[in-house]
């Protein structure tokens, strides 16, 4: 799990399992020592050789061990001028690795608001269901309090009401699992515009709603 959040939280609000999105796994030395082709150009940030290799045809979209794609491998480095050569020469944007992460996934947890920025300028999904707790980037997000990468992935149509497989929403996470600095604060004020008028309703199953979490962990004045 990111941070010390969980430590500030009564169990009696904690699910049996908490969301870990550094569960995404960056390549390894080794699969770093192995990549060839477009992998390594992407991963390098060589982007002589990743023209090179669009030019004469290389598979956009292949895949490592992980089911990483070149582009991902980009979104990893923060590699922008490659990702933009890659996106626009035909590389999926909404693909999924292994572990069910995306592009906007995986630089949304990097805080890469450039990144997050361009892809979704280029036409990628925000609304895609993500990682093994059947999430959203607008989650992961909120877990980690990165706010101008929340308000880019509101602004791109990202559900708010999205409820993951541990019946937690974008709003439960930046309240229960956040550590009540300003970031967290600031993110629980994107995911809840003084105008909106249906944050108190349970989550799907037995979670508790935002409001009960929020009084429960005594971090946050929403109003």
């Amino acid at each position: 799990m990111h941070g010390q959040a969980a430590g500030f939280v009564p169990n009696s609000v904690l699910p049996s399992a908490l969301p870990v999105h550094f569960v995404q796994s960056p390549p390894s030395q080794a699969e770093i020592a192995a990549y060839r082709g477009l992998h390594a150009a992407a991963f390098a940030g060589n982007m002589a050789e990743t023209n090179r290799l669009i030019a004469a045809g290389a598979d956009l979209n292949g895949r490592d061990k992980q089911g990483r794609t070149p582009l991902m491998l980009a979104g990893y480095r923060k590699h922008h001028e490659i990702a933009q050569a890659l996106i626009k020469t035909g590389a999926d944007l909404n693909a999924l690795e292994s572990s069910a992460y995306d592009l906007i996934t995986i630089s949304s947890v990097l805080n890469d608001i450039k990144m997050v920025k361009l892809a979704i300028a280029a036409g990628a999904s925000t609304k895609l269901v993500t990682s093994p707790y059947d999430g959203t980037a607008l989650i992961a997000s909120a877990h980690l309090g990165h706010v101008e990468v929340i308000k880019a992935l509101i602004a791109g149509g990202a559900p708010l009401d999205h409820v993951n497989n541990l019946k937690w929403t974008a709003l439960i996470e930046a309240i229960v699992l956040g550590d009540g600095g300003k970031d967290h604060v600031e993110t629980v004020r994107a995911l809840c515009p003084q105008e909106q008028t249906s944050i108190f309703p349970m989550a799907m199953g037995h979670a508790p709603s935002p409001w009960h979490c929020g009084v429960a962990t005594h971090r946050f004045q929403i109003f």
